[in-house]
Formats: structure tokens, sequence, C-alpha cells
């Protein structure tokens, strides 16, 4: 599929072709959590990325042995190829991938396009909420290689001065600039601090995708990154303001393109931003 690097989408069509193999296991993720109750596509079962992946009150994830846990109450089983696919061009999707992939998990596949895809094409939405059997899913070993924390961003800004490595902010060029604190209705992750990691090259996380919300080519995905100077020499960290969006950009780069050294900053800007004593660079200015 357009020349990527692995072989990690399924288009909406392999997808209505594979509804009843026993060895597909479907799973939506939408940042609105109530489309899955509105429908979905058959047999899919639902991940909700706050409730399922993050721990009750401190600010990181479930445990490897809690992803085990999760995974066999949805029914999966060890082989299964499970595909994900979500709402907003698979952004939560995104997410879930890389926190799996993080977590150690294989197989896992993205729906091209996602829910949206799916839905302008008039395929089959249903609001059966499928029961699957529990499985004994098996003990899982995390890829650390993957997930980038504060004080590892703040190391590498050194490896970014001297051309060896790249931080990628993913959000809108009005948050990259410090004009705004937040994406617009979402103040509630807002930060004390505006602006953007000493270094980073913006390259917002739609740029990535087509109006119908599949991925652009392998080559018009290269010529986006290598003309901010992201290439696949570099060790690159990406992030937004959650991770959500950096974790698209995270599967463009690793997955797609093939980059050898991709990292995920999920603390990124809400930590960043809050943190006492981390540099940041703002080009806005008020008049």
């Amino acid at each position: 599929m357009n020349d990527y690097a692995k072989d990690v989408l399924v288009s909406t069509e392999w997808v209505a072709q594979h509804l009843n193999d026993e060895n597909v296991r479907l799973i939506e993720v939408d940042e609105d959590i109530l489309l899955y109750d509105m429908g979905h596509i058959p047999g899919a079962v639902k991940l909700d990325w706050q409730r399922d992946l993050w721990h009750d009150v401190e600010r990181d994830f479930i445990t490897a042995d809690q992803v085990s846990e999760l995974l066999g109450r949805l029914g999966l089983r060890e082989g299964d190829t499970a595909v994900l696919y979500g709402d907003k061009s698979n952004w939560w999707a995104a997410y879930a991938y890389w926190f799996l992939t993080y977590s150690g998990v294989q197989g896992l596949k993205l729906m091209n396009g996602g829910r949206q895809k799916w839905a302008a094409e008039g395929r089959e939405l249903t609001e059966d909420v499928p029961h699957p059997a529990p499985t004994d899913y098996p003990a899982l070993s995390r890829d650390e290689s993957l997930r980038a924390y504060r004080d590892e961003v703040r190391a590498h800004l050194e490896a970014v001065r001297d051309g060896q490595g790249a931080l990628v902010d993913v959000r809108s060029p009005d948050e990259f600039s410090g004009k705004v604190t937040h994406m617009p209705n979402y103040p509630q992750e807002g930060v004390l601090r505006g602006g953007h990691i000493p270094g980073a090259r913006n390259v917002p996380w739609a740029k990535a995708t087509n109006e119908d919300g599949t991925f652009k080519s392998a080559d018009e995905l290269r010529a986006l990154y290598e003309g901010e100077g992201v290439t696949a020499d570099k060790d690159v960290i990406a992030y937004c303001r959650i991770a959500e969006r950096s974790s698209h950009s995270w599967f463009v780069l690793r997955e797609l393109l093939g980059y050898p050294k991709v990292r995920n900053y999920d603390g990124s800007w809400t930590e960043w931003g809050n943190a006492v004593g981390m540099p940041i660079e703002k080009s806005y200015r008020e008049e």
C-alpha cells in the first residue's frame, strides 16, 4: 500500500472482507467515547483510551500485566491480527497502537481512513455489542526504546543542536508559536506557558493525511518530514500536548516510513510547559 516500509495498514475493503475471520479482531478507539454506542463496525470491541489505558490516579499507564488482562477481557489471543480504528483520522487509534506496541503487543494494524472513511462509504454499522469469551493473554514486556521521558528529552536537546537528533512538534502553528496554550475547546489541557521545546520543528500531524482520513503516500510523507530536516538518520522524538497527535506522527515515521529510531514523548507539552526549569522557545509576540 503506497510503498510503505511496513505492512501495518489495512483498507476498509479488506476489513469488510474479513469481518467473520476468527483470527481478526476489530478494536474501536475514539476520542468521543459515545460514538461506539451509536454504531460501530460489526464485531468490533470498544477500547476507552483514558479508562482502559491510564492509571487511576498517577499520570502514567497501566502496567504490562494489566495490558495482558485488558486484551484478555477483549477476547484477543496471541497470534490474532488486531485492527485498530477510530474517529478523527485515527489519532486515538494511533495512540492505542503506539501504547500497545510499546507494551509488546504484536500483530497490530490500523484501518486506513478510520471510522470516517468506513461511514462515508456507507458500510454497515451496528449497535450490537459483542461479548467475546475472555482469554488468557500471555505476559508482555515493554519496549522502552519507543517512549521518551522528560529528562531524556532534555538530554536530547544536545543531539538536536549537533544535528544528530530531531524534535517534531506536531501541534498547530498557533500552539507551537505560543499564541495559544491549547487547541480550541480543550482548555482543560492547557498549560502555564506557551511555546515549544527548543530546536523543535513544527510538522502538524494532520498534514500526513488526505481529506478522507487516509495516509498520504510514502513519497509525500517523506518529503513532508525531510523538508523540515527530520530524516531517517536522526534520533527522532515526537510530542504534542498529551501524545495522541504525536502517536499518529510516530506511526507515520516509524511504521510507514521505517525510521529506525523514533520515540513518543507522552508527557508532551502539558508536562514540559508546566515543569519548573524546562527551557522553552516562543515565537509569538503580542503587538
